[in-house]
């Protein structure tokens, strides 16, 4: 069967069945629902909601408390959204996702808020926050891994500071025991970004990698978790904010967007520590909330991509942002709604394959001298001949003593 033919039947224009008053109706029914670029509330709906109110209660002087009406449904709609809970509204930004094509599926994104609710209600937690899913590959290596003398230690971070500023917990499938991850060590960041493993699965499995990674699969997924999310500082939220219009989150130059967690330092912290005291400058990171303009390219691409979830219908898009330099990145904003999630595979963008870094020089040895060269091991021909000489040697000096025995006897 042919493409054309598979082809459904055009439907016919509605609107030449129309009479013009219907027409007209349709015009304007359709100007009522036009959506708000600020709100995204329209008239058509608001005023349906204010008229059932009023159909239901049947005041007297409608007229005169038709705008409280009005006032009381938009009350009721901000009294709605100060309801505090620790876990957050999932369904709310699978849709946003959904709109943006990144994130899970709806029966994946309730079997998450499950277990969320499940990790809430076990444990004390003030605030939930699904972080993303990273993507595993088994593997099973057996090569062993070198020991070498540890460097000095960089102390890490102290609980809700920098890079152990938040708490994270993992299970490989919604539904089974959650596990809290131990917190991160500059070590294990340092040792990260000079490797690229696959996730197992298996928290105790070995990191088997040159260099040698300082932990197993946990402390290497909570290392990589750090690289991505970093940590979040402490600033003050606007609460007067009123949100940015889609059209301007979405302008190339990345101006209207910044990052509000720490970078993290060369050193493995988001926070200096000084290990001599005659260091000459400490390491400094960009300050918090920098636009994402001042980021660096990666290989001459901007780092992130900024665009609407639909050119089609924009007063319904949202603004999404898709990270060039953390491939599986993605953020949303929308009105005073914003979010980021992870889905990935924790890996950072490279344009070449990995290649493990280069082992070490070899360590020059110590001049050679007289005093430390060593005697080469003499022929069989040369020890025939020195223990000939030296039985000659002791043949001679016998007959020396028994000479001068003689002598002394004759004397």
């Amino acid at each position: 069967m042919s493409a054309a033919e598979s082809q459904p039947e055009a439907p016919s224009n509605p609107d030449l069945n129309l009479t013009p008053k219907e027409q007209e109706f349709m015009k304007a029914k359709s100007y009522l629902l036009t959506a708000s670029t600020n709100t995204g509330l329209n008239l058509y709906d608001h005023l349906s909601l204010v008229l059932t109110r009023v159909l239901d209660e049947r005041p007297e002087n409608v007229v005169d408390i038709f705008e409280d009406k009005g006032e009381g449904e938009e009350e009721e709609a901000a009294g709605d959204e100060e309801v505090e809970t620790p876990l957050p509204n999932l369904m709310e930004l699978c849709f946003y996702f959904e709109q943006a094509s990144i994130g899970l599926n709806r029966e994946e994104m309730i079997r998450v808020w499950l277990a969320l609710k499940n990790l809430v209600d076990n444990h004390p937690l003030q605030h939930v926050r699904f972080w993303g899913k990273l993507l595993e590959e088994q593997e099973e290596d057996d090569t062993p891994k070198p020991e070498f003398k540890p460097p000095p230690v960089t102390p890490k971070e102290d609980n809700r500071t920098g890079a152990n500023k938040k708490v994270y917990f993992v299970c490989n499938d919604p539904g089974k025991v959650w596990v809290k991850l131990p917190p991160v060590t500059p070590a294990q960041i340092v040792s990260a970004r000079k490797i690229k493993k696959f996730f197992t699965g298996r928290l105790d499995a070995p990191v088997v990698a040159y260099p040698p990674f300082p932990g197993n699969e946990t402390n290497y997924l909570r290392a990589q978790i750090a690289r991505i999310s970093a940590a979040r500082d402490h600033f003050v939220n606007n609460l007067d904010f009123e949100g940015i219009p889609v059209r301007d989150l979405t302008d190339p130059t990345l101006s209207n967007w910044v990052h509000h967690v720490q970078h993290i330092l060369p050193q493995g912290r988001c926070s200096w520590w000084n290990p001599e005291p005659d260091e000459p400058e400490p390491e400094v990171g960009p300050p918090l909330l920098t636009p994402l303009a001042e980021d660096e390219e990666v290989n001459n691409m901007p780092p992130w991509t900024a665009q609407m979830s639909s050119n089609l219908i924009p007063q319904y898009a949202i603004a999404v942002m898709h990270s060039n330099l953390w491939p599986g990145a993605h953020a949303f904003g929308f009105e005073k709604k914003f979010e980021n999630v992870y889905v990935g595979s924790g890996h950072k963008y490279s344009m070449e394959n990995y290649t493990p870094p280069a082992p070490p020089p070899i360590m020059e040895e110590f001049p050679s001298g007289p005093e430390i060269t060593e005697a080469e091991d003499p022929s069989p021909e040369e020890e025939a001949a020195l223990r000939a000489a030296q039985q000659e040697a002791a043949e001679a000096a016998e007959e020396m003593e028994d000479a001068e025995e003689e002598d002394e006897e004759d004397d």
